[in-house]
């Protein structure tokens, strides 16, 4: 069985103790497979690093997170258009719009997000996308770049049914991680009404630990609770629900 987690942030500060350890339990549990999102340039060297440890099992994305387009955003941006011209990259992520942290930076996000968008496009390569209160925003973003060389993943869907298929439409898989195992998740009680053809696993760890670990730091191992879970919400195996979406990764990623 072959597991594909399509976010997670392994070179984080988080796992600088047991990072190979920490991978080592994933790969016993079938996750060979695994889409490193990005920040900002100052942890760039630490994803080549990765990547180069790891070449059969790591997949980078470059992109400019939003929580992170601060005064120099310009800059940032430079440094993504860069190394999309000198390094093979899978996605152009993670990218969007958080209102959640601090409003007041709306309008340099969305010009960053869209600016993503086009070199995205330059590349034909999907993007994966971060959204945080702020899905008019970013909807309203994507149909300003509506066309058929549009498409990625919605990264941590937590919407409701009718943004769901919104986000579909504009040829976007869902990312389904640990928010579906929450009482209070409340995609869980829709899901089973989308398609599994438009579903992806993740994790993003460190973060959104699925249940029974929530509270504690998330690793790649976990995604194992929301296969579960997933299994349960479509009555299919766990065998049925891994090769699907990691089938569906490949259609995003091209790998």
């Amino acid at each position: 069985m072959i597991v594909t987690d399509t976010h997670t942030h392994l070179y984080s500060e988080a796992f600088d103790e047991d990072r190979d350890e920490m991978i080592k339990r994933a790969m016993d549990e079938g996750v060979s497979r695994f889409f490193i999102p990005a920040i900002d340039s100052t942890y760039t060297k630490s994803m080549l690093k990765l990547e180069e440890a790891y070449p059969n099992n790591m997949f980078l994305m470059m992109g400019l997170h939003p929580t992170h387009v601060k005064e120099n955003y310009l800059e940032e941006l430079s440094h993504v258009e860069d190394m999309l011209n000198s390094h093979k990259f899978y996605a152009v992520g993670e990218i969007g719009i958080d209102l959640y942290w601090d409003k007041s930076t709306l309008e340099n996000q969305k010009k960053a997000f869209r600016d993503q968008i086009k070199l995205a496009k330059q590349h034909k390569l999907p993007i994966v996308i971060h959204c945080r209160e702020a899905f008019d925003e970013i909807f309203e973003v994507l149909e300003l770049e509506r066309d058929n060389d549009l498409f990625g993943i919605f990264h941590c869907f937590t919407g409701n049914i009718a943004q769901a298929h919104k986000a579909i439409s504009y040829n976007m898989k869902l990312g389904i991680g640990g928010v579906v195992t929450f009482k209070n998740g409340k995609i869980d009680q829709f899901l089973n009404q989308i398609d599994l053809k438009h579903i992806v696993l993740e994790t993003d760890a460190p973060y959104l630990s699925p249940v029974p670990y929530r509270g504690k730091r998330n690793e790649s191992f976990y995604i194992m609770q929301v296969l579960d879970i997933l299994a349960t919400v479509y009555g299919e195996s766990i065998e049925t629900i891994a090769k699907i979406t990691t089938q569906n990764s490949k259609e995003v990623f091209n790998v």
